[in-house]
């Protein structure tokens, strides 16, 4: 599981710092990390899932039995995985929402180490950043 653990940081790593620098230049990069690096990672999830699930005995009615669900290098490495796959996938929607969205690069770049290690605190950074941006639109559309 260590091994695994180490591999999956390496996987992930680049590709965060892709988001966070190749937009600039090329912005497909964002497309391309959001899918390519998450479905890696969501097979990986997929098989420790198969192979782990029911290992320990727990659930997700308490907080008690999500600890104890988790009390498997299996499991716990699964949880990991689902966490990296995930915050990737919404580091590179992000990237790329705000460029749909008429949004600069350089206001994503808080969020994404949020993203990272924070999850939905990155997200909410974005969304807030988003909303602050189209009302801005709105009120130069008004005083045009």
């Amino acid at each position: 599981m260590e091994t695994l653990f180490s591999l999956s940081g390496m996987l992930v790593m680049p590709a965060w710092l892709a988001l966070m620098v190749l937009p600039f230049w090329w912005p497909v990069t964002s497309r391309i990390i959001q899918f390519s690096v998450p479905v890696v990672l969501s097979f990986g999830y997929t098989v420790l899932i198969v192979l782990y699930w029911g290992d320990s005995p727990g659930g997700f009615d308490s907080l008690a039995a999500v600890r104890t669900l988790f009390s498997s290098d299996g499991a716990l490495m699964a949880g990991w995985m689902h966490y990296l796959a995930f915050d990737l996938f919404i580091g590179a929607w992000i990237v790329e929402r705000a460029r749909q969205q008429g949004i600069h690069h350089g206001w994503t770049l808080p969020c994404l180490p949020l993203t990272f290690l924070f999850g939905p605190i990155g997200l909410l950074l974005y969304l807030i950043i988003e909303r602050i941006s189209r009302l801005g639109a709105t009120l130069q559309q008004v005083t045009a």
